[in-house]
């Protein structure tokens, strides 16, 4: 099993939050994205994804004038199914799925920013595996 902390963003448009002024991006408190309408995604293969909440919950907000809306939250996810066949050698990918709860795909799709091999980026020094001996 593995635990993976990840900062999982979401941007789209919603051109009902369009505004003028001097304001370049408005910045959301947790009270307020409870009234702005979020997609519901969840990830479809893991067994126990949780919403950090240390002081408040880790969300960010952010609304830019065209209507485009950025949304971070910091989750725990788990769940790997590895096959340790050639062990220690073994070879994993842990492939993490997520898609819509309520609605389908005619009506919510997702797209990756920069492309699926570039759009998750896992440094070197925050990814390891215990060793044994």
């Amino acid at each position: 099993e593995y635990t993976m902390d990840v900062f999982f963003r979401q941007t789209w448009v919603d051109k009902r939050l369009k505004y003028d002024g001097p304001i370049e991006i408005l910045r959301l408190n947790n009270l307020m994205v409870s009234k702005v309408w979020t997609p519901d995604t969840f990830f479809r293969n893991g067994k126990k994804s949780v919403a950090h909440n240390m002081t408040a919950p880790n969300k960010l907000f952010r609304i830019m004038r065209n209507g485009t809306i950025l949304y971070t939250m910091r989750y725990l996810i788990a769940e790997c199914p590895m096959r340790l066949v050639d062990f220690p050698m073994d070879g994993h990918a842990c492939p993490l799925k997520f898609g819509s709860y309520a609605y389908p795909k005619s009506e919510m799709i997702y797209t990756w920013t920069k492309g699926p091999e570039k759009s998750v980026e896992v440094p070197e020094e925050s990814s390891s595996l215990v060793q044994y001996d």
